[in-house]
C-alpha cells in the first residue's frame, strides 16, 4: 500500500469514528478489503461492507440497493471513501439513511486532482480504478447538511454530513 494511502486510514479513523454514535447500523459502500470495517467491528459497531467485488458482505453496485437486499431507511450511517468521484449516488444514501443519519465522505478536490494524478503516477498515492469523472465540491453536495468540512494536504476533502429529520 503507498505511503499516503497508509497514513490516511490512520486519519480517518481518529476524524470519523467520533462521529458514530456506539450502537449504530453503518453501512460502507465502496468498502475494498475491508480495513475500515474491520476497525468497527472490532469496536462494537453493526458493519456491513459494500463493495462491486468480494470480500464485501454485500457484493453489488450501491444504486441497485434495493435489489440487494437492502432497506430504505435502515441505516444510521453511511461511509464512502473515494467513492463519490466514481459514482454519482447521493440519492441512493439519502434513501437507505434514517433521518438524521450520518455520510461520511472523502473525496479529491476537484481543482486538485492532477495532483492526485501526479502522486499516483510516481507512487506515492493508491492507483484509481476508474475515472474519477464526478468530482464535486463537498460544498455543493444534495440533500444532506455539513456537520464538518476539512481540506487534507491540499489536495484531499473530508467530511461529516447529516441527513434532515
Amino acid at each position: 500500500m503507498p505511503l499516503l494511502a497508509r497514513c490516511a486510514q490512520k486519519k480517518r479513523i481518529s476524524f470519523f469514528t467520533p462521529h458514530i454514535p456506539q450502537g449504530s447500523r453503518v453501512l460502507e459502500v465502496g468498502c475494498g478489503e475491508g480495513w475500515f470495517g474491520h476497525y468497527l467491528k472490532a469496536g462494537g459497531w453493526d458493519y456491513v461492507g459494500l463493495d462491486i467485488r468480494p470480500p464485501a458482505d454485500i457484493v453489488g453496485d450501491i444504486r441497485d440497493w434495493s435489489s440487494l437486499g437492502i432497506e430504505g431507511g435502515s441505516f444510521d450511517v453511511v461511509i464512502a471513501f473515494e467513492l463519490v468521484e466514481h459514482v454519482h449516488c447521493f440519492q441512493e444514501f439519502n434513501d437507505i439513511l434514517r433521518p438524521g443519519g450520518l455520510l461520511m465522505l472523502t473525496s479529491p478536490v476537484p481543482h486538485m486532482d492532477w495532483l492526485c494524478k501526479v502522486l499516483e503516477f510516481i507512487g506515492l498515492n493508491q492507483k484509481r480504478t476508474s475515472p474519477h469523472d464526478h468530482l464535486i465540491y463537498f460544498r455543493d453536495i444534495p440533500f444532506f447538511q455539513p456537520l464538518q468540512l476539512k481540506t487534507v494536504g491540499l489536495i484531499g476533502q473530508w467530511g461529516v454530513f447529516r441527513k434532515p429529520l
